[in-house]
């Protein structure tokens, strides 16, 4: 399979044979496990006072005395201590000790990665994600994308190859997020748009654009291709960052 290599203005400079990688199957179990792997590592244990709740006087009666066997205050006789009490403990409160990281084989994270690379280069999967485009996939710029370093010519470059308007889409998708989650420094939530991948260093005049992620070959994962789990990212690549992603 070839691609077309993109100037700046959008004109074709040559063709190129894809690499390997782009002709793996399409393994949605294996990609969906490999990211739920990824994002467990960021997970941050959490769990309650061991003393909470039972921090109290109260002691049961015993028998005899025609009463449930609940410890109760000291001087009273309110229930105490027990889940079912008032202030009481918690009945199975989040431990530290939980282990929340997944574990996934080497060689199935492999093949997860190579499959999420090649869904990328899926038109019916990229639409199948909301993706907005004019074109074919995949979308390969020459070297000299990477160079760019103002903002305004990212944007010129990515209208000329008719991907701008996925970033448009991206751009009104922004609302304040439902819940609790919005006083807690998440208050908006936004669709994925481009994932740009270069080859030396990520491309910093594109990371301010709505929805878009810029990586290198070497910071890409199978999280970045697959956002939520769901593979088929519009994804644009520089020359030098496919010869890269061959010894991958």
């Amino acid at each position: 399979m070839k691609a077309q290599v993109k100037s700046l203005d959008g004109g074709v400079t040559k063709d190129i044979e894809l690499p390997e990688i782009f002709y793996e199957d399409y393994r949605p179990d294996l990609i969906k496990k490999a990211v739920m792997a990824l994002q467990s590592v960021r997970r941050q244990p959490h769990g309650t006072d061991p003393f909470a709740g039972i921090r109290s006087s109260a002691v049961g009666w015993g028998s005899g005395r025609g009463s449930s066997h609940v410890p109760r205050l000291k001087n009273g006789s309110r229930a105490a201590k027990v889940p079912q009490a008032k202030g009481g403990r918690e009945a199975h409160p989040p431990k530290v000790a939980k282990i929340l990281i997944k574990e996934i084989n080497q060689k199935e994270k492999q093949k997860a990665f190579r499959s999420a690379v090649a869904a990328s280069i899926s038109a019916e999967l990229i639409k199948g994600r909301g993706h907005v485009f004019d074109g074919a996939v995949p979308i390969v710029f020459e070297d000299k994308f990477e160079a760019l370093g103002r903002t305004q010519d990212v944007i010129s470059a990515l209208t000329t190859v008719g991907v701008y308007n996925d970033i448009e889409r991206a751009k009104d998708s922004k609302k304040v997020k439902a819940g609790r989650g919005k006083m807690r420094g998440r208050r908006f939530k936004q669709r994925k748009s481009l994932l740009i991948v270069t080859a030396e260093k990520p491309l910093l005049a594109a990371r301010n654009l709505s929805g878009v992620d810029v990586v290198t070959v070497d910071q890409l994962n199978v999280e970045h291709l697959a956002p939520g789990m769901q593979a088929g990212r519009l994804t644009v690549w520089t020359e030098s960052a496919l010869i890269r992603l061959e010894g991958r």
